[in-house]
């Protein structure tokens, strides 16, 4: 059975049992056709009346995305996967750090990471601003919760890189959280604002009173942080996922 494809070198995975085992998941060749192209027989001339396949299987979308988002390369250096694993801890941790604290402004608004969200957050309104005032205002919150799917994307597709990419998609759910205590003060416009802005300046509070929807103040920003938690424990057991292939296919290399 042919493990590393003679084309592109993409080494077979566990979760690529789903695929023919003569096709390879990554660029979809037949790797009996394309081996016996590189190597024709000297005495037949002639083309093999009988192949293996005589057509090329080309995996699905839903499998070329499961490869894709469960990709774990053949070597992780020990020290690599040991530091990963001390970051999915961490990250666990400040995830449950946010989970417990609710709605609440005083502990979301003062972590750390509020004044990392805070200018993609200013730039998202800057971005927006050409659809009109409604995206405009909306576009502060969208986009800060986009980038870091954007970044996990990146991730996964162009670096193969599956570990960094669930702790971009914690990042997007800490985001939901991030945004909720400022819809929950869409009625009251209480918070401070950037630039010292007035309240006619609250993103939200402008959101929903154009929507005729200010009485659902609280339930949108439950609804925002409710998705945040789910998104960041989704991150976590998809990296806990990803640890645990790491550790079954580089087992000989770390120990």
């Amino acid at each position: 059975m042919i493990t590393i494809c003679p084309k592109c070198h993409y080494q077979r995975q566990p979760i690529d049992h789903t695929i023919h085992a003569d096709v390879c998941p990554s660029c979809g060749i037949v790797y009996s056709k394309f081996i016996a192209k590189q190597n024709p027989p000297a005495d037949d001339p002639e083309p093999a009346t009988e192949t293996v396949l005589d057509y090329e299987i080309v995996p699905t979308l839903r499998q070329r995305l499961g490869e894709a988002f469960l990709y774990v390369p053949a070597q992780v250096p020990k020290e690599v996967f040991y530091a990963r694993a001390v970051l999915l801890a961490a990250f666990a941790l400040w995830g449950g750090y946010f989970i417990t604290a609710g709605v609440n402004w005083e502990k979301i608004g003062s972590s750390f990471l509020h004044a990392v969200n805070l200018p993609f957050h200013e730039f998202g309104h800057i971005l927006f601003m050409p659809f009109g005032t409604f995206v405009m205002f909306l576009g502060g919150s969208l986009f800060q919760i986009l980038l870091p799917l954007i970044c996990m994307c990146v991730f996964v597709f162009k670096q193969r890189d599956t570990f960094a990419g669930s702790i971009m998609l914690w990042w997007c759910g800490q985001n939901f959280i991030d945004v909720s205590p400022y819809i929950a003060d869409a009625q009251y416009r209480a918070l401070p604002l950037v630039g010292g802005g007035g309240e006619e300046s609250h993103d939200w509070g402008n959101i929903l009173t154009m929507l005729d929807a200010l009485e659902s103040t609280q339930t949108v920003a439950n609804c925002s942080f409710g998705i945040g938690v789910i998104v960041i424990i989704a991150a976590l057991i998809w990296g806990v996922i990803i640890l645990k292939a790491q550790w079954k296919s580089t087992a000989n290399s770390i120990d």
